[in-house]
């Protein structure tokens, strides 16, 4: 697909120039050819020559030099005095956030600031490496992130079955022949814990060699449109599903652990566990009948090459940790983990730190546990909705300051209206954004970092869910002008806190402390290897991780190894070593050095999942969804991907339309435990009965932004109907799917 969407120049007589770089919008990575005149993008399409990619791109992609250009993007540094906002310069920026940060941490200690990273953070090239250097260098002790609104159940399941949070298996969907897609939209996303371009061609090329994919989803997606089949199933319940396969796997004497007998544990616990999970039983509660379980079993063991793959709406549920654990459970126990055609562990060429991992025994939780509510920590992450409360209620310890990196929380928490109360109550609160929004519209300075275009990209931690192993080096296409990248500013925000005046914070000395701790968690030296090729920053980090992978030259003990240099100059459109092979020996850290599907922290939650799918569905619940031209919140101020038909409108399935009195195109009022807010209604069977949805990332109608664009399609903001303390129970990640709602007329 290529799409040029950039307006026509004022002048044409300057040269043009082109640019090849891996578009940064989401986990497909594209290869991108970018035309530009002077400082003005003039057309983006797909780089056919692209290794990964081969010229395919979709519409965010193809909307750029959009972003870059976009006239309400921060490019200085701003002060706000009262409800005046002040452009001022970095070395007042600077001072202003030392004045602000300085007594709270003198007077309530570090414990006092914390900070909240938001989902763009892992597609920027300083960010993704240097995030964790804010609370690093301080020593802060707790941070928030959209991870507990996202994949949190994964990397704890991934964490007590595999010994490493981040060793996440994805569907090897170029080589599978039956693709069995849950809780997931690639029509959309284009992949998530997955990366590889173009995955609804990759389901037309499933389908050309004679293969199938199955959708189960509450909602007919467009990627279920793609799809042979789609099973609509009841939201919550893809666990219980789930469990009634496994037990059809038991029953039917179908359980092969293929290249992994004798490589399992706990299996007979989990066999045990799923008797009480009949095809039978479930049915009803799951809206698909035992018979086609039976019969899907019988299909995912039968085919040699099969997979399941399940991502956001299995995690953002009450039950996201059985609803995950059980994906790779069905996986393993049908022989399709770590095969071609299954699930398999990528064999990134940039390493990543999830293979630096330490062998470890089963997951402990509750290290720590929140000052209001007592939630309990999870891989050192507690629920994003307790934020609110933690700035809200008085007493010792009460959160005073809090710095946000590439975040809006006032629209991607749950129970977002709490948070937008809060944030006003802090002492300090400062926000790494480009833009003036919902959530940083609260800060008292806003640090602006630099476009996509005016810096490097080479992702790092996206390869590590890509299909093939592969790794591509974007140069800047813009000039930067003094101005630091957000790398820079993370450091000097984590020197203010730990007490260094910000006048005297020795930048280039902390990057090298961060880089020596880095490096040693790779196995390299850091004395041996900090002054190579003059590198700072984000670069030095690309290029420990490219050197440190299987193809790298480990710094001179694999001569002709791969470099950051020699991808840059030798490889413009990337290099590819081809697809995944099976690794478990690599990838295993549990204790016992096996793939352990047991454990009481994940069997324990079972009582729970009975007791919901025994309940009475009357009344209706919500979902989510997205589009493909939109990406969270962050990409709606970009006319080209917002115009047409209003996307912020409530699906509701004709009969309960009918039943309701509801009317396409006209109003109505959609109310939680939580809150009551109004959606233009659209009417489509599209969706399942008993079920609505509204899209996540909206409501740009709040006093005091800059967003031009996303005002006049504001939207309304679904997370103000999710409760704070609907949360699947062993993650702590927040239920935005499936909330009670009731629906009326207005």
């Amino acid at each position: 697909m290529s799409l040029d969407t950039t307006p026509p120049l004022a002048e044409t007589d300057v040269a043009v120039r082109t640019h090849h770089r891996t578009c940064p919008l989401c986990e497909a990575m594209c290869g991108l050819e970018i035309l530009t005149v002077g400082d003005q993008v003039t057309r983006v399409r797909g780089d056919r020559n692209d290794v990964w990619s081969k010229g395919y791109l979709c519409p965010k992609g193809a909307a750029l030099g959009h972003l870059h250009h976009d006239l309400d993007r921060v490019r200085v540094p701003m002060v706000r005095e009262g409800e005046i906002w002040r452009e001022v310069t970095w070395d007042e920026a600077f001072a202003r956030c030392e004045e602000l940060l300085a007594p709270i941490v003198h007077e309530h200690g570090i414990r006092a600031v914390t900070a909240y990273i938001g989902n763009p953070a892992v597609h920027n090239y300083s960010l993704s490496r240097y995030t964790g250097a804010l609370a690093a260098i301080p020593r802060m002790p707790v941070i928030w992130s959209a991870g507990t609104v996202d994949q949190w159940p994964k990397n704890l399941a991934c964490a007590e079955m595999f010994g490493n949070a981040w060793a996440i298996p994805i569907p090897d969907v170029p080589r599978t022949d039956l693709f069995i897609v849950m809780g997931a939209n690639p029509h959309a996303s284009q992949g998530s814990l997955l990366s590889c371009p173009d995955l609804l061609g990759e389901i037309d090329r499933i389908r050309e060699r004679g293969g199938r994919t199955i959708v189960i989803d509450p909602r007919r997606t467009g990627t279920a449109e793609r799809a042979e089949e789609w099973l609509p199933i009841y939201p919550g319940t893809d666990a219980a599903f789930l469990l009634a396969i496994v037990n059809v796997l038991d029953v039917d004497d179908l359980v092969d652990l293929g290249t992994l007998d004798g490589r399992v544990r706990g299996v007979e616990e989990v066999l045990d566990a799923a008797r009480a999970f009949t095809p039978e039983g479930v049915a009803d509660a799951c809206g698909i009948s035992s018979e086609r379980i039976r019969r899907l079993a019988h299909e995912i063991a039968s085919t040699p090459r099969a997979v399941v793959y399940g991502r956001i709406g299995l995690c953002n549920q009450q039950f996201g940790t059985l609803a995950s654990w059980a994906v790779d459970v069905v996986n393993v126990l049908t022989g399709h983990l770590d095969v071609e055609g299954g699930a398999m562990f990528p064999r990134p060429a940039i390493a990543t730190l999830s293979s630096t991992a330490r062998r470890r025994g089963p997951v402990r939780v509750g290290r720590w546990h929140t000052r209001v509510r007592k939630a309990p920590e999870v891989l050192g992450q507690a629920p994003l909705s307790c934020l609110a409360e933690e700035i809200a209620t008085p007493g010792e310890g009460r959160v005073r300051a809090l710095i946000t990196i590439a975040g809006n929380p006032v629209l991607s928490a749950p129970d977002a209206g709490r948070l937008d109360e809060a944030l006003p109550m802090l002492d300090a609160m400062i926000s790494v954004d480009n833009f003036l929004n919902e959530t940083s519209r609260h800060a008292h300075v806003i640090l602006p970092g630099l476009s996509s275009l005016e810096q490097p990209h080479c992702d790092e931690a996206l390869w590590g869910f890509a299909v093939r192993s592969a790794v591509r080096w974007s140069p800047a296409i813009f000039p930067r002008n003094d101005r630091p990248a957000e790398w820079e500013i993370l450091i000097r925000l984590g020197a203010i806190l730990a007490g260094t005046a910000a006048a005297d914070v020795d930048v280039a000395a902390l990057d090298d402390v961060l880089f020596a701790d880095r490096a040693t968690r790779h196995g390299v030296v850091a004395a041996d290897v900090i002054d190579t090729g003059g590198l700072r920053g984000p670069d030095r980090f690309a290029d420990l991780a490219i050197r440190s992978s299987p193809w790298g030259d480990g710094y001179g003990a694999r001569p002709g190894g791969l470099t950051l240099d020699k991808l840059r100059t030798e490889h413009p459109h990337g290099v590819d070593f081809g697809p995944m092979t099976p690794r478990i020996d690599e990838i295993l850290r549990t204790a016992s050095g096996d793939v352990e599907l047991a454990h009481d922290l994940i069997l324990d939650d079972l009582p729970r999942l009975h007791e919901f799918i025994a309940r009475d569905r009357a009344g209706l619940v919500l979902i989510g969804r997205r589009h493909v031209r939109s990406n969270n919140s962050w990409m709606h101020n970009i006319s080209v991907l917002v115009k047409g038909r209003d996307r912020c409108t409530l699906v509701v399935n004709p009969h309960d339309a009918v039943a309701l009195g509801l009317i396409d195109g006209r109003r109505a009022r959609v109310t939680s435990e939580a809150a009551s807010i109004e959606a233009t209604v659209e009417i489509s069977d599209e969706i399942r009965p008993g079920v609505v949805s509204l899209p996540h990332g909206w409501g740009h109608d709040k006093a005091g932004t800059r967003l031009s664009i996303a005002r006049e399609h504001a939207g309304v903001n679904a997370n103000l109907l999710a409760p704070a303390h609907l949360l699947d129970v062993p993650s702590g990640n927040a239920a935005v799917n499936g909330i009670p709602v009731e629906v009326c007329a207005i």
